[in-house]
């Protein structure tokens, strides 16, 4: 069966770039599954450690409110609604809130001490003290770690599952507000606290009040169900904070208010980890408010009833003293009685006086509760306006009567205007004080607490999906990122733009990487690749190998014209696979029948002769360095026709020995003894031994590594040789990931035979 795969040209750059970001992601496939599994499975770990939240609600109707005020309700004489956004303002103030956090005490805090992260949880599924004693042989081999942490390994001190603390009091000073006490329980329900620095502060009992550090500190425990040792944390939180911490957890929404007209219903709603506290809390929540609103309704009765009570008194002294006056005039004109026009002036001015009496209550509760310039107040205002042009119309009348009837007029409407008005205040008093008796609020609660038992968060199938959407995303940007900063090269077509010709583009074998191992020498700082078999002989039909067999066919014509049949293998840097082509390729023609001898120029840390099992010395530096004779240093291998001369032993001064003469005449000789000799050199950037050489043999070729080295750099090699007066015939494109893109470059086909 025959498998071929073609790599076409790259239309243009968006093909490219799309191809690039493809190619990227489907050669870090399994990088990329394994992070978003990674991320799905924390996720759900997670959702699986928090606490369950529930939800509770309950439902309250602020109905339109009754006036108290002494002459009746104002808004709705001014045509004003009561708004109920007010009442959900006071539902959520500190006052009311306070009130909630004083009654369930919900500004002290009881932590249990737990395993860090999963002790909730182990909790929650109810694993016991003695489940874990029954459990102790699943930890006996890690006996060494409860030697080397006796403390961190001691699990007698945390809190499991049916073990409890329930405090009847807990009092501090302002200066340990916030601050964390340790309780420890005792054997016989006796307990040690501890400060917060840590010292201990006393003992005490349960169902005792203790007082400790000079009474700064007042506790009393009601029930405590722990094993000796289990320890819990104790606080006390600012008021203020427990409140934040309360109306965090609050909405107050009010039911239908899509219509203009407000319905009055608000809707309560409050979350917690705890199902009892959270009905507990609502329905204290809603007897608070409602106890408040009736508060403030009595209030508001009380200072109504003592305005009516002051104005009464008042009103009682006048009504008498107009009496005597009325009396002592009587008595000194002898009794003039009234005819029936001046009757009717009084009678009507009477009715203008206790109009202008009661819009002097109404200005008075006004004032307070609204500004001079407020709609309502002005109206009132006008009002008074009109009555005082009618009261003056009518006094413009009294005057031009008789001097004896004006004056009787005068008397009998103070008399009669005060006693109106007296008697409406003492009815307006009663009224009051009946309403104060059976003043029941305007606030109802319809639906008590309800908290459900499935909780509302987290929500595992939730929590899992977005881990996993994010770590899916996470990972397919750390690829990309990556693979944008790396700018090593990916296609042949950047080569080529560079006016070199790619002869073979070898992809990356994973028998070769099993060949290559790592080795440190004393004079190295950092281990080097070694290469310790031939890819060609243990695996002939490999991708790789079928690509330098390719290679091989292109050289036989590229070197045709070349005046010798010597071929340099160089690169831009270390590590790219210079001795792997020089090697495997040396083995492919002399398994064509050619005499190839393969030479480890590289005086420095050449290691071809690792290839095959041998060692560096006898080799080109002695030969170089008058040392050894040709004869003595060339090495035949398993391979017919194909021999190999090793660096030699490391000369301080690789660079000259290669520009002697000697290395010139040595290359002629090979040249005529073998049909094809490679030289292997060291990088081009790194030193100049490659220029040397390039100056000795007839082709030249350059070997860059897929996404190792960038453009940047082969240009530089390039004109670094070119300075040298080498001329470059083309270049290698080794190691590439045929999976990392669906195309680079035209024309390179790679075989592959089953």
């Amino acid at each position: 069966m025959t498998q071929m795969s073609r790599l076409p040209s790259a239309p243009g750059r968006e093909d490219i770039d799309l191809g690039r970001i493809l190619g990227l992601l489907l050669r870090h496939k399994w990088w990329i599954l394994a992070v978003t599994l990674l991320f799905g499975a924390a996720g759900y770990v997670s959702a699986l450690l928090k606490p369950p939240i529930y939800e509770g609600d309950a439902l309250v109707h602020v109905e339109r409110r009754a006036s108290v005020s002494p002459l009746g309700d104002l808004a709705t004489v001014m045509g004003e609604e009561e708004n109920t956004s007010a009442e959900v303002q006071i539902l959520r103030s500190r006052m009311v809130l306070g009130r909630v956090v004083d009654r369930l005490a919900l500004d002290t805090q009881v932590s249990p001490r737990r395993l860090p992260l999963v002790g909730d949880y182990l909790v929650r599924e109810g694993v016991t003290r003695e489940d874990l004693a029954e459990l102790g042989w699943m930890t006996a081999p890690l006996g060494w770690l409860e030697r080397l942490m006796p403390e961190a390994w001691d699990l007698s001190h945390l809190v499991w599952a049916g073990e409890s603390l329930q405090l009847a009091r807990l009092e501090v000073a302002d200066s340990y507000r916030g601050a964390a006490f340790r309780l420890v329980a005792g054997r016989d329900a006796g307990y040690q606290l501890f400060g917060p620095d840590g010292d201990l502060l006393g003992v005490g009992r349960v169902g005792d009040t203790a007082r400790f550090d000079g009474g700064d500190v007042v506790l009393s425990v009601r029930e405590m169900t722990a094993a000796p040792g289990a320890e819990f944390s104790l606080s006390k939180r600012p008021q203020v904070s427990a409140i934040d911490s309360l109306l965090a957890r609050l909405t107050v929404t009010e039911q239908g208010s899509g219509s203009s007209a407000s319905t009055g219903m608000l809707r309560l709603t409050l979350t917690g980890t705890d199902i009892d506290r959270v009905r507990e809390s609502l329905d204290v929540l809603a007897e608070t408010f409602l106890m408040q609103n009736v508060e403030r309704q009595s209030a508001q009765a009380d200072q109504s009833l003592a305005f009516l009570d002051e104005q009464a008194v008042a009103l009682k002294a006048s009504l008498s003293s107009a009496e005597d006056r009325l009396n002592a005039y009587r008595v000194e004109v002898d009794s003039i009685d009234l005819d029936s026009e001046a009757a009717s002036v009084v009678e009507q001015l009477i009715s203008v006086e206790e109009q202008l009496n009661t819009l002097d209550f109404q200005e008075a509760e006004l004032v307070q509760r609204f500004t001079r310039n407020h709609p309502t107040y002005q109206a009132l205002m006008r009002q008074r306006g009109i009555l005082n042009q009618e009261k003056a119309r009518l006094e413009e009348r009294v005057s031009e009567m008789p001097e004896s009837q004006q004056e009787i007029v005068r008397l009998t409407r103070d008399v009669e205007v005060t006693q109106a008005i007296y008697v409406n205040v003492l009815n307006r008093a009663q009224e009051v004080a009946v309403a104060k008796a059976g003043t029941i609020g305007n606030v109802r609660v319809i639906d008590d607490a309800y908290v459900d038992d499935d909780p509302v968060a987290p929500n595992a199938g939730l929590m899992m999906a977005l881990a996993t959407v994010i770590g899916a995303f996470l990972a397919v940007a750390v690829v990309l990122v990556r693979g944008m900063l790396n700018r090593g090269i990916e296609s042949p077509d950047q080569l080529e733009d560079l006016g070199l010709p790619v002869y073979a583009t070898v992809p990356l074998s994973e028998f070769q990487q099993r060949l290559v191992k790592r080795v440190k020498y004393r004079s190295d700082r950092r281990s080097q690749p070694v290469i310790k078999g031939l890819l060609a002989l243990t695996q002939p039909t490999d991708m790789a190998i079928e690509a330098l067999r390719g290679l091989r066919t292109s050289l036989h014509f590229a070197m045709m014209e070349a005046p010798n049949n010597c071929l340099m293998i160089t690169g831009p840097s270390p590590e790219i696979g210079k001795s792997f082509i020089s090697l495997n390729l040396g083995v492919i023609c002399a398994q064509a029948g050619q005499r190839v001898l393969v030479i480890d120029a590289d005086m420095r840390k050449g290691h071809l002769h690792s290839a095959f099992g041998a060692k560096a010395e006898s080799g080109l530096s002695d030969l170089l360095s008058d040392k050894s004779e040709v004869a003595e240093v060339i090495r035949r291998t398993e391979v017919e026709g194909l021999d190999y001369l090793s660096r030699g032993a490391c000369p301080p001064n690789p660079s000259e020995l290669l520009m002697r003469e000697r290395f010139t005449t040595l290359m002629e000789q090979f040249s005529r003894d073998y049909d094809l000799v490679i030289v292997d050199t060291p990088p081009v950037l790194a030193v100049t031994d490659a220029a040397i050489v390039g100056n000795r043999v007839g082709t030249s070729l350059l070997v860059t590594r897929f996404k190792l080295n960038p453009v940047k750099e082969v240009r530089v090699a390039l004109r670094r040789l070119e300075t040298s007066n080498v001329r470059v015939k083309g270049c290698i494109l080794n190691a590439m990931d045929p999976s990392a893109r669906h195309g680079y470059g035209y024309g390179h086909y790679v075989y592959a035979y089953q």
